[in-house]
């Protein structure tokens, strides 16, 4: 009789995300758990794909993406980070820009593309949850430096002191998913005396960057040119179009990593789906303004729903950037932060998402001993975050 089958991640367990959106629906409470929009995406754009599928653009796309949307990303970088990235689409890759599908894919096609058997990675806990297991499918080991609220800060001279001759990546969150900090000058700037000293790498997850807010600037790595030498940066245009599930993204680095980039995204799934390629070209070229309202946007349902908290036993926690609050339950429940997610779904009718599962094992405990912290997400209708808070208000 054979073996159990042992899979390559087989210590893994069930998205947190999956888990609370499962239990949302099973107990019909207002879903603030997981975090995608409950609005719709413009109607521009949803005519501009049904357009171009009526038109017959249903073949694939070239597997860096289509010429008209890589100029008008390169446009857009130009407008809002004075950064100059080559449009033009050449056989023997000498462009910046990829399309890939989705965020995720992007992360893992960079991840792969950097990392060798036992290279080492660090990342910043709380994080999102596909990092680790892309660097441990690369045959790398993640080396994670826990953040503090409630500011999340990075603290950099204990990045140096995790550095080692292994070390061959850092991957940063800017803005920050899930505590909805961000990185400032004096961060990159860190980062980048770093990155030069030691000969490393960077992967950079920006896929909210057009979500900051009172007035401050995204300092994407696209703003450092000594930096972006040296790095892969990833956006979303499900988060900023409200398409999460069209699942697509991009991923911006120097050439030399772009032809090697492409290597490994050829294999995955060659190209990303066309009409949304075509749609998005034609947002971006005739509705720039809908990414320069993002900010303001996303900025008014946070204050509507931090507002509406007010007077709650909860400690609202700052939030800079993203569609992410955090609050802190201390005041009202013992329960670690899994179970007060559960409790708060089944009994108060409110699903939202612990932390400590953004946390690698050795540091959850740490963690659980002192914080009692759950996130929310504000993409939702004005309404559904109103009733939210009602609720929120009555423990």
């Amino acid at each position: 009789m054979s073996s159990a089958f042992i899979g390559k991640l087989p210590d893994l367990e069930t998205s947190i995300f999956t888990e609370m959106s499962i239990m949302a629906h099973q107990h019909q409470a207002i879903n603030l758990s997981q975090g995608f929009p409950e609005f719709d995406a413009p109607a521009f754009l949803k005519d501009k794909i049904n357009r171009a599928i009526n038109e017959g653009k249903n073949q694939y796309a070239p597997s860096n993406g289509l010429p008209e949307l890589l100029t008008q990303i390169a446009e857009m970088v130009h407008r809002h980070y004075q950064a100059e990235l080559t449009a033009e689409q050449k056989l023997d890759g000498l462009n910046h820009v990829t399309i890939t599908t989705g965020a995720t894919e992007a992360l893992w096609v960079a991840i792969q593309t950097l990392v060798r058997k036992n290279d080492e990675v660090i990342v910043f806990d709380p994080a999102y949850d596909s990092y680790e297991p892309s660097v441990e499918l690369a045959g790398g080991v993640c080396r994670h430096i826990a953040l503090e609220a409630p500011s999340y800060a990075i603290n950099w001279a204990l990045v140096e002191q995790t550095i080692n001759a292994n070390t061959r990546a850092i991957i940063i969150n800017n803005p920050h998913n899930p505590s909805g900090s961000i990185l400032g000058q004096s961060d990159l700037s860190a980062l980048q005396t770093l990155v030069g000293k030691y000969n490393l790498y960077v992967i950079s997850d920006e896929v909210y960057e057009h979500m900051t807010f009172d007035g401050l600037r995204h300092e994407s790595v696209l703003r450092y040119p000594e930096l972006f030498k040296r790095a892969f940066v990833v956006s979303s245009f499900g988060k900023t179009f409200h398409c999460t599930g069209w699942k697509m993204g991009y991923c911006a680095a120097p050439n030399e990593l772009s032809v090697e980039f492409r290597k490994v995204h050829q294999y995955v799934n060659f190209c990303s789906f066309t009409p949304a390629q075509v749609a998005i070209a034609q947002m971006l070229k005739e509705q720039p303004s809908h990414v320069t309202g993002l900010a303001g946007f996303y900025q008014q349902k946070r204050d509507l729903l931090v507002n509406a908290l007010q007077g709650s036993r909860f400690n609202i926690l700052p939030s800079k950037g993203t569609y992410f609050l955090l609050l802190d339950y201390s005041a009202i429940s013992t329960l670690n932060d899994r179970e007060f997610c559960q409790w708060l779904t089944k009994e108060i009718g409110v699903a939202a998402i612990p932390l400590s599962p953004f946390y690698q094992s050795e540091q959850r405990a740490i963690y659980l001993e002192n914080n009692k912290v759950i996130r929310l997400c504000f993409a939702k209708n004005d309404d559904t975050l109103l009733k939210a808070a009602e609720l929120l208000r009555g423990l």
